[in-house]
């Protein structure tokens, strides 16, 4: 029987703030069976279930924009501009109607990753507001100018007045939360083991020839996938449904797989600069070639934690999108540091979570 639940809020902005609540709901699930989840974000549902293997109630909600993009590269900054300060002139009518839903179901907790509009939504419902993240939007935000100012204010109110923050590795300094615990990576196991994958999928490439290609939930647009010709003995994998058919290259469809899944077998995983990635990857150890990404705060931060704490590449978008692909034949380079970064964040985070709820 159910005598707790938690109202865990996600920012709508690609996949990754999805990917690591929903590995902490699925730890939290494993741990506390009898803890009632629902999970408030646009993300889409498939994505939490390939990550949450029991029941979930899910809530498609907006509390926050994040920042609104064409792909994984390409930001629209006046329309995320708009669309912050439509929530907020919305937000006494959004705070009422997720007051009704959480009284109505005897929530106890919000997790949010992270929403700051989370926070005056537990503060009327008389429950606490708990928070997990690398960055808040206000460090992407007050980056962008004059004309965030009164965003970035805002949000930091209301960051200021959560009762917890859980802060993950490759971080900001996040100095707008007063009660901070820092934790691990996030990440969790992949599905199958590498013999059963390898042989799933028929793949014969050595472990250093195979490489996944992952930009997050919104992709990038025109990969230049001709340079494939040139790796002939290469295995590319990919989530991109648009990928041409090619032999080198494999396409995954099955919603219930994950870029995870295939990290263990990669020699390299190549992506643009995004918290869960480099968090899975550094999770499974796999080595990662990352693009530079321009006029986002926390890629800087991102990209001086990878060289501290993975083997690496850092390739210029020039160097992706115009040149051969030739740093796939380069040697990857070392971390910097020899200490490595734990790997409880999720485990960590749920036994908190569950310790509360008790």
């Amino acid at each position: 029987m159910t005598q707790f639940s938690i109202y865990i809020a996600i920012t709508g902005h690609g996949f990754g703030h999805a990917v690591r609540a929903a590995t902490v709901a699925e730890k939290l699930e494993q741990l506390r069976p009898d803890i009632a989840l629902h999970l408030v974000t646009v993300a889409p549902e498939w994505l939490l279930k390939s990550y949450i293997r029991g029941d979930f109630v899910y809530r498609p909600r907006i509390l926050d924009v994040g920042v609104i993009q064409s792909d994984s590269l390409t930001m629209d900054r006046p329309a995320t501009l708009s669309k912050m300060q439509e929530i907020v002139s919305q937000e006494d009518s959004i705070i009422a109607e997720e007051v009704e839903y959480i009284r109505d179901r005897d929530i106890n907790l919000i997790l949010a990753d992270i929403p700051a509009l989370a926070v005056p939504i537990a503060k009327a419902a008389d429950i606490p507001c708990w928070m997990m993240s690398n960055f808040g939007w206000d460090f992407i935000y007050h980056d962008w100018g004059e004309d965030f100012i009164e965003i970035v204010a805002w949000i930091e109110n209301y960051y200021s007045q959560s009762d917890r923050l859980f802060r993950l590795p490759l971080a900001e300094p996040m100095s707008a939360f007063p009660n901070v615990t820092n934790v691990g990576l996030t990440g969790s196991r992949p599905k199958f083991s590498n013999e059963q994958l390898r042989q799933k999928f028929q793949i014969i490439a050595p472990k250093e020839k195979t490489v996944l290609l992952t930009f997050g939930g919104l992709g990038l647009q025109a990969i230049p996938y001709d340079n494939l010709d040139r790796f002939a003995d290469w295995q590319f994998i990919t989530f991109d449904r648009h990928a041409p058919d090619l032999p080198n290259v494999l396409k995954i469809a099955d919603r219930t797989l994950r870029p995870l899944d295939f990290m263990p077998i990669c020699g390299r995983v190549v992506s643009k600069p995004g918290y869960s990635t480099f968090s899975e990857a550094m999770y499974c150890d796999t080595p990662i070639v990352s693009l530079t990404r321009e006029g986002f705060a926390e890629a800087p931060v991102l990209l001086n934690s990878l060289q501290d704490y993975s083997q690496h590449q850092i390739i210029t978008t020039d160097e992706f999108f115009a040149g051969n692909w030739d740093f796939l034949n380069r040697a990857l380079i070392p971390p910097r540091k020899t200490e490595q970064l734990t790997k409880d964040g999720a485990t960590i985070i749920a036994g908190e979570i569950s310790n509360y709820l008790s």
